[in-house]
């Protein structure tokens, strides 16, 4: 049932919006780039995405389910994009990434902040490009302290697939905390000192030349889109909501579009 075929039982369906955990952070987000990014302009966002509203449940079990999309982009950052979802008490999801341009060997921005009817998942990175050691010691060197100083705070959230190591820097803080008092204060306050740390190394980063190198950050990126696009885990709740059909699209063409993008020789670097 869409939202705009919804019979008139969807008016006993549970708003979107009650429980909501995670609008202060893209709030925040969103107020931080603005006043700390110049250059910061609108990202297209393609038709049928900005926003999607369906009823999932029957009877005292109906649950409107709200998915809205943000995107910017600047001249250093190719693609800046949340995927906002809110789904009552037993949904709320804010997936936040932000892919630099293949002419900078930046890590990408990665925030992951789920709520379930289980609990919380949080996962906050700079995802590397590479392994080496000058490299951590280049990204993940600033942020080191920040990680420890919540690493002590946030207990560690268990195991996760060993495909996904390579993706991750030292500095991944993965938690699964137990109460919404966490998520509101020591998540909230890793969440802005993470985004900043991070702002503060694409305003200093320079511009990529080297050919061989400009290679090796396109060959890194492409597969870090195509791991994501591929393992992506909200596949299977966009599905339940919104159909294989739309969710494919929406992976693929706004989500992880870097490779659509290449494809339709839509993507170049600016100048």
């Amino acid at each position: 049932m869409s939202a705009s075929t919804a019979d008139s039982t969807s008016t006993d369906a549970a708003p979107a919006e009650s429980n909501d955990i995670y609008s202060k952070f893209w709030e925040y987000a969103d107020s931080v780039m603005k006043e700390r990014l110049d250059d910061l302009i609108s990202y297209p966002i393609p038709e049928g995405f900005e926003c999607k509203e369906e009823i999932t449940g029957k009877g005292k079990r109906a649950q409107w389910v709200k998915t809205t999309s943000y995107a910017y982009q600047t001249n250093k950052l190719r693609q800046i994009r949340a995927a906002h979802v809110q789904g009552g008490s037993s949904l709320q999801v804010l997936n936040y990434v932000i892919f630099p341009h293949m002419n900078y060997d930046v890590p990408f921005f990665g925030a992951d902040l789920v709520t379930l009817p289980g609990g919380h998942l949080i996962a906050l990175d700079m995802q590397p490009l590479f392994h080496t050691d000058e490299y951590r010691e280049k990204y993940s060197g600033p942020l080191m302290e920040t990680f420890q100083k919540y690493k002590d705070q946030l207990e560690w959230g268990g195991d996760f697939p060993e495909e996904a190591a390579q993706y991750f820097s030292p500095c991944f803080l993965w938690t699964r905390p137990g109460d919404n008092e966490t998520v509101d204060t020591i998540v909230f306050d890793a969440f802005k000192d993470y985004l900043n740390i991070y702002l503060d190394i694409i305003t200093n980063a320079p511009k990529i030349t080297d050919e061989a190198y400009l290679a090796k950050i396109r060959e890194r990126q492409i597969a870090y889109l195509q791991y994501r696009a591929e393992k992506d885990p909200a596949r299977g709740m966009f599905q339940r909501f919104y159909g294989p059909d739309w969710t494919e699209q929406y992976i693929h063409g706004f989500l992880f579009d870097l490779e659509e993008k290449l494809e339709k020789n839509e993507y170049k670097l600016p100048a």
